[in-house]
């Protein structure tokens, strides 16, 4: 699609400013007062606030423990201070964060190697060099978007700094060089995209950020060609693995680093090209695509989730906002808008991304101005992930099917995941905090990873196992006005060992009623479910009562008892009490659960 798209272009893509300079004052000086203020005030706290030091002890820290923090903190840390102090030198051009951006700019230019410990390798799954190798630059996530950082703050502040600091604004470009330009013009990284080889968010999330570079540095015609043909046959190799609902199988969180960075790598290419790529914002797909975070919204924070995503994410912003405008998806818009406004309008971004926090500013009268009303999802069945969505005026329903092959993927098909008047009742725990395991065959020893913690059965002990071939068979659904079901045989998501031969869930939705679940399997093995709550359930006589809302009554069960999961990880904190809760119930043959509020 990019490509072809991209080879009727019969121009040299040009050098565009995605955002006004500092230079703009009639841009700057008409933000909010106090959108201003509150720019200034982060750049003087982060010109008060200590350099983190990055030594090679932290960065040999992850090889040697798995441990992933004590890095990315500082390294983070440091960008977000330099971050803080191009904007507030952007609102208020006194020159007084000058010395200190320069300095900022020295020391990440020092640094060794952008990218991540994590990400430390030439070769995609390979083990992590222990050091990065300044001659030889990884180009990954962090590095890619350290570049696009740099490059704004040579856009946005370029010429004040040459006057501050003769020879920094040398010494950026040609780190930027070296470390951006070069190996993306003359090797290939795994995210690039080879033929039919699967791609996930990094693939836009780099591509994105590269585009970036060219597009505001000072590169040749020639340069900025082979940049773009690059970037658009990545774009395809992305694109390809998305069905034309738009359905993303890393989860909400990752439409951001997916869909979305997609969108700015689009946005980048249309300016450089004077509009060429306007008609692409029609295509089915991309329209589907942008729409897919409004899709998997519940109520306030919380979201459906599954594979590596939380529960709870941050609203949506100005890129969601300009998503939904170019594809001319008016709710998406509005969607976006209304979470603008639920975090702050005049509050601005602080995201990691420099990109991001001038397209909040940059749209902030677009959205203060935009009364669009908001408009409910649709009952719908993404096929990539094999996700299915179902809601009334009381419960948000959503089912798994799919494999157990999804990047970012948890053992989970089948599973359900519920939520009544807003608030989970039944849960998918998402994911804690990353570490070396996380990302490596040890994955699934990871407890939040294993379908037994999901709202699943296990025969034996034996959960479902992980590959392709794991897979939900025979999946049926059915939208209606009175009624949505889906129903599947998850037999085969689980190993030989497990001993089941047939494992049919069928789940409805009656609206305005409630939730009806329906097991039967032939199994050789003692068939255990799991339901996960994040509020106490107290198991009785056939039914189970969930505190502040909610009951499940329980047909065909031999046994029911209750487990307390202790939550001590900071990410799953930042999502759920400290205690979750299990209940186990044992059957034979058939189950069936009615759950109403």
């Amino acid at each position: 699609m990019f490509a072809t798209h991209f080879s009727a272009f019969r121009q040299m893509p040009q050098g565009f400013a995605p955002f006004p300079s500092a230079n703009d004052r009639i841009f700057w000086d008409a933000l909010p007062q106090e959108t201003r203020r509150k720019l200034i005030k982060r750049g003087g706290d982060a010109a008060m606030s200590p350099w983190p030091a990055l030594n090679a002890t932290d960065y040999l820290d992850f090889t040697r423990t798995g441990r992933r923090i004590p890095f990315e903190e500082k390294y983070f840390a440091r960008r977000h201070l330099l971050n803080d102090l191009v904007m507030a030198e952007c609102a208020d051009p006194s020159g007084r964060h000058l010395y200190a951006i320069a300095n900022a700019l020295w020391a990440i230019c020092e640094e060794s190697g952008w990218q991540l410990p994590a990400h430390n390798t030439y070769v995609r799954d390979a083990a992590q060099i222990p050091l990065p190798n300044p001659d030889k630059p990884v180009l990954d996530l962090f590095a890619c978007e350290t570049a696009a950082g740099l490059a704004l703050t040579y856009h946005l502040l370029g010429e004040r700094l040459k006057g501050a600091a003769p020879g920094i604004i040398g010494r950026l470009l040609a780190e930027l060089t070296h470390r951006i330009i070069t190996p993306y013009l003359t090797r290939h990284f795994w995210w690039m995209g080879q033929g039919d080889e699967a791609m996930l968010n990094w693939t836009p999330w780099c591509t994105q950020n590269v585009l970036l570079v060219a597009a505001v540095t000072p590169l040749t015609d020639e340069m900025r060609m082979t940049i773009c043909q690059k970037a658009v046959g990545s774009l395809d190799c992305f694109i390809k693995d998305y069905g034309e609902d738009g359905g993303c199988d890393e989860g909400a969180k990752y439409y951001g680093h997916a869909a979305l960075c997609m969108f700015t790598a689009m946005e980048v290419l249309n300016g450089m090209t004077g509009g060429h790529f306007t008609p692409l914002y029609k295509n089915e797909k991309i329209c589907n695509m942008a729409d897919f975070i409004r899709q998997m919204h519940v109520a306030g924070d919380y979201y459906i989730n599954f594979a590596d995503c939380p529960a709870i994410l941050e609203p949506p912003g100005a890129l969601e906002f300009a998503f939904g405008r170019r594809t001319q998806n008016g709710a998406l818009a509005a969607f976006a808008a209304h979470g603008v406004r639920r975090h702050g309008l005049n509050e601005p971004s602080c995201d990691l991304s420099l990109y991001t926090r001038l397209a909040t500013l940059f749209y902030m009268d677009d959205i203060a101005r935009s009364e669009d009303a908001l408009e409910a999802p649709r009952d719908q069945y993404f096929a990539g992930p094999g996700v299915f969505v179902a809601r009334d005026g009381r419960f948000c329903l959503a089912v798994k099917s799919g494999d157990n092959d999804d990047n970012h993927n948890h053992n989970d098909v089948g599973s359900i995941t519920l939520y009544l008047d807003g608030k989970p009742l039944l849960i998918d725990v998402g994911v804690g905090g990353y570490t070396r395991d996380t990302f490596s065959s040890r994955r699934y020893e990871i407890w939040t990873m294993q379908s037994a913690y999901h709202n699943l059965p296990a025969f034996g002990g034996v959960m479902q196992a992980a590959g392709a071939q794991y897979a939900a068979k025979d999946v049926r659904h059915y939208f209606g006005e009175a009624e949505s079901h889906i129903s599947m045989d998850i037999a085969d998501a689980y190993p030989k060992e497990a001993g089941v031969e047939s494992y049919r869930r069928t789940v409805r939705l009656t609206k305005g009623v409630g939730v009806f679940v329906t097991d039967e399997c032939a199994a050789d093995n003692p068939t255990v479910l799991s339901l996960m709550f994040c509020r106490p359930p107290m198991p009785g006589e056939g039914i189970i009562k969930i505190e502040g809302g909610g009951k499940i009554k329980v047909s065909g069960a031999e046994d029911m008892w209750l487990e307390e999961i202790g939550i001590d990880d900071p990410i799953l904190q930042r999502v759920w009490p400290d205690i979750l809760y299990r209940v186990l119930v044992k059957f034979s043959g058939r189950l069936e659960l009615e759950i109403m509020p």
